[in-house]
C-alpha cells in the first residue's frame, strides 16, 4: 500500500481519533447509569444497565468486524480508512443529541428510547472505530509499532479520562447534561479533523471479488456469543432469585452468586472466543494462528475487569459509600482523573518496555497490578483507599493497552488487518457485555434481598473482576510472540 513517509507528528495524526472515541465512551459511561436509574429505579438498575450494554455492544462487535472488512476493500481517493471515520463521526452527532433528548422522558418508555439511540450510536461509532484501528497496521513498520501503540494508548485512555474528569464529569454532576454531551461532540469532531492529516493514499492493490460468506460467519459469530452471554446471565439471575426467595444468608448469597458469576464470565470468555474465532476466520486460519485466539482471550478477560469497573463505578460509589444519585458522579469523575494520571505515567514507557523486554512480559505484569489494585480498592469503604487502588489499576491499564495492542498487531495478517482487528472486538465490545449482563443481576440481587447491605453486591461483583484480571495472565502461555527486541 503506497502511503506517505511518516513524520514525527504522525504519532498524533494516526492516534488522536482514539481521544474522541474514548471521550464519548467515558461520557456515556456517566450518563447512561444515571438515566437508567431515573427510568427504572434502584432495584433493577444493574440489570437494565447490563441489558443495554449487552445489546449495544453486540451491535458494536458486529459493526466493527463488518466495517473492518469494508474498509480493507476501500479504493477511495482519501485512502481505506479516513472516509469511514468521517461518516461515522457525522452520524454520531445526531445520535448523541438523541441521547440528550431521552433525559426528558420518564419510566420504561424513556429507557427504550435511550436503548434505541444507544444502538444507533454504537453502529455509527464502530463504523469509524473499525477504520481507525487499521491505521497502525497499514502505515507503521513493525519495528515502530510499540512506540505508536504507546501513543495510541495515551490518546485512548489517560488524556480523555483527564478531560472528562475535569470538564464533562463536573457538568453532568451538576445536572448540566447538554453541556457535557456538547463537550463530547466537540472533542470527537476536533480529533476527527486532525485525523484527516494522516498520510494515507488510495489503496491501489487488486482485491478479489467480495465474498459474502465472511459476513454470514460474522452474523453467526455475534449470535452465538450473544446466546452464550444470555444463557449464563439468565442462570445467574435465576440462582440469585432462588437463593433470595429462600432467605439465604448474605454470606451464602455472596459465595453462591460470586462463584456462579465468575464461572459464567469465564465460560463466556473462553467458550465465546474459541467458537467465535473458529466461525469468523475459519477453522483452518484459526488453527494456523492459535496465538491470535489466545491473544483475544487474554484481551477479553482483562477488559472484562477494566471496562466494567468503570461502567459500575457510579453505582459502586453510591452503594459502598452512601452517595445519592448525581452526587456520586463527582467522586467517580475524580476516580477517573486518578486512573487517567496513572495511565498517563505508564502508557508511553510501556511502548519502550514492550519493544525492549517483550510484549508478553509487560501484559503479564499488567494483569498482576490490576489484581492488586482491585484488592486495595475493595479493602475499605473509604474514597482515598479506592483512589489508591485506582492508581494500581491505572498503571496496569496503561501497560496493558500499549503492550497488548502491539502484541496483537504483530499476530494478524497485514492484508486483512481491519478484518482481524475488527473480530478482536470480541474483547473490546464483548468485555462490557460479559461483565455487565452477567454482573448486573448479582448487584441487583443484594439490593433486593439484602437491602441493609447494598454495597455487598458490588464488593462481590468487583471481586469477580479482580479474579478475572489474575486469570487473564494464563492465556499468555499459549501466545507465541514474534520477538523483535531492541538491542541492550
Amino acid at each position: 500500500m503506497a502511503n506517505g513517509i511518516l513524520k514525527w507528528y504522525d504519532l498524533i495524526t494516526i492516534n488522536v481519533y482514539w481521544m474522541g472515541l474514548t471521550t464519548l465512551s467515558q461520557t456515556l459511561g456517566l450518563v447512561f447509569p444515571l438515566l437508567i436509574q431515573n427510568f427504572v429505579g434502584e432495584s433493577s438498575k444493574g440489570s437494565y444497565l447490563g441489558m443495554l450494554r449487552l445489546w449495544t455492544l453486540m451491535v458494536a462487535l458486529l459493526m466493527q468486524a463488518v466495517m473492518g472488512i469494508f474498509s480493507d476493500r476501500s479504493h477511495h481517493a482519501w485512502g481505506r480508512r479516513r472516509p469511514f471515520i468521517i461518516a461515522g463521526t457525522i452520524a454520531d452527532i445526531f445520535f448523541i443529541i438523541g441521547v440528550g433528548f431521552s433525559a426528558g422522558l420518564e419510566g420504561v418508555s424513556g429507557f427504550w428510547f435511550l436503548f434505541l439511540m444507544a444502538i444507533f450510536l454504537q453502529a455509527s461509532t464502530n463504523t469509524a472505530h473499525a477504520a481507525q484501528q487499521g491505521l497502525i497496521p497499514d502505515l507503521v513498520p513493525d519495528e515502530k509499532r510499540g512506540l505508536y501503540s504507546g501513543f495510541k494508548a495515551f490518546f485512548e485512555l489517560p488524556f480523555p479520562l483527564i478531560v472528562v474528569s475535569f470538564t464533562i464529569g463536573k457538568f453532568i454532576g451538576r445536572s448540566d447534561l447538554w453541556l457535557g454531551l456538547g463537550m463530547a461532540i466537540l472533542v470527537l469532531v476536533f480529533s476527527m479533523l486532525i485525523t484527516m492529516l494522516v498520510p494515507e493514499k488510495r489503496y491501489d492493490e487488486k482485491i478479489s471479488p467480495l465474498d459474502w460468506h465472511p459476513f454470514l460467519r460474522l452474523v453467526l459469530m455475534t449470535a452465538i456469543f450473544t446466546l452464550i452471554i444470555l444463557g449464563t446471565g439468565e442462570l445467574v439471575r435465576l440462582v440469585g432469585k432462588i437463593l433470595g426467595q429462600n432467605k439465604a444468608t448474605p454470606t451464602t448469597l455472596a459465595f453462591g452468586m460470586g462463584f456462579l458469576g465468575l464461572l459464567g464470565m469465564l465460560i463466556a470468555v473462553a467458550l465465546g472466543v474459541w467458537i467465535c474465532v473458529q466461525i469468523s476466520i475459519g477453522k483452518t486460519a484459526a488453527r494456523g494462528n492459535p496465538s491470535y485466539s489466545w491473544w483475544v482471550m487474554n484481551r477479553l478477560a482483562f477488559l472484562v475487569g477494566t471496562t466494567n469497573l468503570s461502567a459500575f463505578a457510579v453505582y459502586f460509589i453510591q452503594a459502598r459509600l452512601g452517595y445519592p444519585k448525581e452526587t456520586a458522579v463527582s467522586p467517580a469523575a475524580n476516580l477517573m482523573l486518578v486512573v487517567g494520571i496513572s495511565i498517563l505515567i505508564f502508557v508511553l514507557p510501556a511502548g519502550w518496555l514492550s519493544d525492549r523486554f517483550g510484549k508478553k512480559k509487560v501484559v503479564f505484569v499488567a494483569g498482576i497490578l490490576a489484581t492488586t489494585g482491585t484488592i486495595i480498592a475493595l479493602s475499605a469503604p473509604i474514597m482515598n483507599v479506592i483512589y489508591i487502588g485506582g492508581i494500581f489499576i491505572g498503571a496496569a491499564t496503561g501497560l496493558f493497552f500499549t503492550s497488548n495492542w502491539a502484541l496483537g498487531t504483530s499476530l494478524v495478517p497485514k492484508a486483512e488487518a481491519g478484518k482481524y482487528l475488527g473480530i478482536s472486538n470480541l474483547a473490546g465490545a464483548g468485555a462490557g457485555a460479559v461483565g455487565a449482563y452477567i454482573g448486573g443481576p448479582i448487584a441487583d440481587a443484594f439490593t433486593t434481598y439484602v437491602p441493609n447491605s447494598p454495597g455487598l453486591g458490588y464488593v462481590v461483583l468487583f471481586s469477580i473482576y479482580g479474579i478475572i484480571f489474575f486469570l487473564s495472565t494464563f492465556a499468555l502461555i499459549k501466545v507465541k510472540e514474534v520477538k523483535q527486541l531492541l538491542p541492550a
